[in-house]
């Protein structure tokens, strides 16, 4: 235990403040932007940034992974908001946090197993081109200074680390260009332009809505919804994180730890969250492991906007827009370019439909599902495909045995049935099965069909070699005039 605290907390303690440090000055004008996307202050988000921050460094099973309020879940209060107010999105706050709790209980986090490396490679790929996209705006219809900074600020984060490790090359960037843009008094648009600032510490309150039914309802659609979304991200990200670092993570424990971050930021009057893709790079890449950068970016996060607020408001923007630029190059899988002539075409297709899908709606479920809901396509079409019925004559033609090969589900149903010659005239028909698995419901009809045509057609059937799963299923579900068991 004591070995376990040392290593998430204390044993890269001067990177792990460090990458904090760079975190939070990355979180500010994204808190502000998603707080402005939901439709609510700028201090919603940089309070909930703080909060799931800080808790889930204490709460969360993925040391060195960034939570905070993100775009994602911001799109999905937009609604909320509009109809009936700030007070009814901390309810859904805290209620959202509440079901992440019980599915962490009842460990949901299990069906990550679902989600195939192609999905995951996609969904890796969309997230780096929306992080991309959303900059854009801070590089349109500006002056070619913001060019010129942007550029600054690349430049110091990819050549700095050849001078030195020692220091987070992004928060050199940040730092200098800050000093350059307020020593020439440059006229670009700065953290303070995106909105005001909080100027006093978070206060525990208790959202100011009924408790009744009728409330229930009203945030109960948007809680679960934002409970799956919160999770489905920051289950994605923890495995990302995983492989950056060469480390596993408890699924189950990020599960409730989001929750409990969830639950505490609504009562502090901030929104929900959720793993951020983009911060936990920034962490992972400027050297943050433990949990313990992940608590600073929350520490810091808070002390910057309401102590130094004075100091945040002059960061130009450009020297963030290098630092997610410099992200999203990072995010992007370019390797799976190049692997798209060697892998299979199925697996390409479901990279490129998971991309494809999330960038043109800006949702990360949509596209996961999508691209699950193809794996699952895609696998079940080619077991079915390795499904193969073989016969011969027996008994001086007198009888035919055929073998079955495979899985029998589904999606080799018909083609089982379609194996059969019913018109033979032969006095008795063996089915082997001894090779085969019988899966679900289509299978087992359709093995019945099979027996019931034969018997119409006057010949005996024998079913031999059914396994006891088989056997388990077919006794439950098939035909009792059918009787595919006998003889088994």
């Amino acid at each position: 235990m004591l070995k376990t605290l040392r290593q998430d907390w204390l044993s890269n303690a001067r990177n792990d403040l460090l990458a904090g440090l760079v975190v939070a000055l990355a979180l500010i004008p994204e808190a502000i932007a998603f707080s402005i996307i939901a439709g609510v202050d700028p201090k919603v988000g940089l309070y909930a940034s703080f909060c799931i921050a800080t808790v889930i460094a204490f709460t969360g099973g993925r040391p060195g992974m960034i939570s905070a309020a993100t775009g994602a879940m911001a799109l999905l209060m937009v609604t909320l908001v509009r109809d009936h107010g700030l007070e009814y999105l901390l309810a859904a706050t805290i209620l959202t946090g509440i079901l992440q709790i019980i599915a962490g209980w009842v460990r949901l986090a299990t069906l990550m197993r679902f989600v195939s490396r192609s999905v995951i490679t996609g969904f890796v790929n969309a997230l780096a081109i929306l992080i991309f996209l959303a900059q854009i705006p801070e590089l349109t219809n500006v002056s070619w200074k913001v060019y010129a900074m942007t550029g600054a600020g690349l430049a110091i984060i990819y050549l700095f680390p050849r001078l030195t490790r020692a220091i987070p090359s992004p928060l050199v960037a940040i730092v200098l260009l800050t000093v350059v843009s307020i020593a020439m008094g440059l006229d670009i648009r700065t953290v303070g332009d995106m909105g005001s600032l909080p100027d006093t510490l978070p206060v525990f309150l208790l959202p100011d809505v009924p408790l009744n039914l009728e409330t229930l309802m009203i945030i109960l659609p948007v809680s679960a919804t934002l409970a799956v979304v919160g999770l489905l991200e920051s289950m994605m990200t923890a495995s990302i994180v995983d492989d950056l670092t060469d480390t596993s993570s408890n699924k189950h424990r990020e599960c409730v730890g989001q929750g409990i971050a969830n639950i505490g930021s609504g009562f502090l009057g901030g929104m929900a969250g959720c793993a951020m893709i983009g911060q936990s790079v920034i962490n992972v890449k400027s050297g943050g492991r433990g949990r313990l950068s992940t608590l600073a970016a929350g520490m810091f996060l808070l002390l910057m906007v309401v102590f130094a607020d004075r100091w945040v408001a002059q960061i130009p923007m450009a020297a963030l827009v290098a630092v997610m630029i410099m992200v999203s190059i990072g995010t992007f899988n370019w390797r799976s370019i190049r692997d798209l002539r060697e892998h299979p075409k199925s697996s390409n297709v479901v990279m490129i439909a998971t991309v494809i899908v999330t960038v043109a709606t800006h949702d990360l479920a949509k596209g996961v599902l999508t691209g699950v809901l193809l794996s699952g396509f895609f696998f079940a079409h080619k077991v079915g495909q390795r499904f193969v019925v073989r016969s011969i004559a027996v008994d001086e033609g007198r009888a035919r045995e055929y073998t079955v090969t495979g899985q029998l589900f589904f999606a080799s149903a018909e083609r089982f049935v379609n194996s059969f010659d019913f018109r033979e005239v032969i006095e008795r028909v063996r089915i082997d099965v001894s090779q085969a698995q019988i899966w679900d419901l289509t299978a087992v009809g359709a093995l019945d069909r099979v027996v019931n045509k034969f018997k119409r057609e006057g010949t005996d059937v024998e079913v031999i070699g059914m396994d006891a799963a088989s056997a388990t299923i077919v006794d439950r579900l098939s035909e009792p005039d059918a009787d595919p068991t006998a003889g088994h």
